[in-house]
């Protein structure tokens, strides 16, 4: 904010949101902004002064950071400025939300499910209560203490050098298994996370079609989960997987932008889903008169050669998560209108009727 000092500033490792921590004598503040830079959630930490008896909300959006009630903070005569050179971020693994830290431990957690236009702003160590500011860190720290320290082990694991070759080799294998043997690879990610690769499975003499599967999106949970439920392992780990008759070369160009879309967009995917396409030139050929794809835990209801089941392609975990693989399928923008009107097993029902096979060709 205006004429405040920067004690730390970093992005999330998916890029999608960052937090920055500031200081101007009064108080201290972090913010939690989205990927166009605009706040999304704005949490006060300290007082540095003394603490005045009622609230300014409408400070929360002005140059300065408002301070913190007297009622609401554990020091009303304000407390000594943090220390810049302790101050670090632990990212949580889904990228959405993110804990801050300083040699006492825990100082504030921004998670996901914040949101300041809600009401829902992060918890703050110095707190007391819950304020428009920030909720007290004490009532909620034993319980979201393990998210922090399995975030921070996540993020060391990741940053180990044969990490992600084990993701890799672990989806690779489980592909080979249960798909067939493999033909082309393709890294699809852009160098930084999620690192994402798309593997073909030619056509055999059972299988008269090309499976194209991503390799690596199970490596990281997806973001926003816990906003809907309380247990968010069954939903928290995917791959995607493409049927074609077509050029494999052709048809992986989709998963350029939405291998990663959970992260870059913070949301997440799941049986049902309908996601509108990119508009993006180098997908034309492939797109058709296609608006959207459906996402699709189990494809067979729709047609397929011969009557023809897809692999099965159940059984793998990954850091103790059941890993589910969705196959896309692309539909039109009626269909896709048709889908948020209704519900998507009405729409897979009346495709399954009309004849719409699950395989691209």
């Amino acid at each position: 904010m205006a004429g405040a000092r920067v004690l730390l500033d970093q992005f999330s490792p998916y890029r999608s949101r960052r937090v920055i921590v500031e200081h101007d004598s009064r108080t201290t503040a972090a913010y939690l902004l989205d990927a166009r830079g605009d706040i999304r959630v704005p949490v006060w930490l300290a007082n540095h002064g003394m603490a005045p008896e009622t609230s300014d909300p409408e400070g929360l959006y002005r140059g300065q950071a408002p301070l913190m009630p007297a009622a609401q903070t554990k020091h009303p005569q304000g407390r000594a400025p943090f220390d810049e050179s302790a101050l670090r971020a632990v990212w949580f693994e889904e990228g959405d939300g993110v804990a801050l830290l300083d040699d006492d431990g825990l100082l504030a957690i921004i998670p996901g499910w914040a949101e300041a236009d809600s009401g829902l702003p992060g918890y703050a160590r110095e707190a007391i209560g819950r304020s428009p500011y920030a909720w007290a860190l004490d009532p909620v720290a034993e319980q979201l203490w393990p998210r922090v320290v399995h975030a921070e082990a996540y993020w060391d694991w990741r940053a180990a050098p044969n990490a992600w070759r084990s993701v890799q080799r672990t989806v690779f294998n489980h592909l080979t298994r249960t798909v067939g043997p493999a033909g082309h690879y393709w890294d699809v990610s852009d160098g930084h996370a999620p690192l994402i690769r798309v593997s073909e499975r030619p056509p055999t003499e059972d299988r008269p079609y090309t499976v194209l599967s991503t390799v690596g999106m199970c490596g990281q949970r997806m973001p926003t989960l816990d906003r809907y439920m309380a247990d968010t392992s069954a939903y928290a780990r995917i791959e995607l997987a493409l049927a074609t008759t077509t050029q494999a070369h052709v048809a992986a160009r989709i998963f350029r932008w939405i291998g990663a879309f959970p992260w870059r967009a913070v949301t997440w995917f799941g049986a049902g889903h309908s996601v509108k396409w990119l508009d993006n030139p180098e997908d034309t050929a492939m797109r058709g008169n296609s608006a959207a794809v459906l996402l699709v835990a189990d494809p067979a209801p729709l047609s397929g050669p011969s009557g023809r089941m897809p692999p099965d392609t159940l059984g793998l975990t990954f850091h103790g998560d059941p890993v589910t693989w969705l196959w896309i399928v692309p539909i039109t923008r009626p269909e896709h209108l048709f889908a948020k009107e209704h519900d998507s097993a009405t729409l897979l029902g009346k495709l399954a009727a009309e004849g719409r096979s699950w395989i691209l060709g």
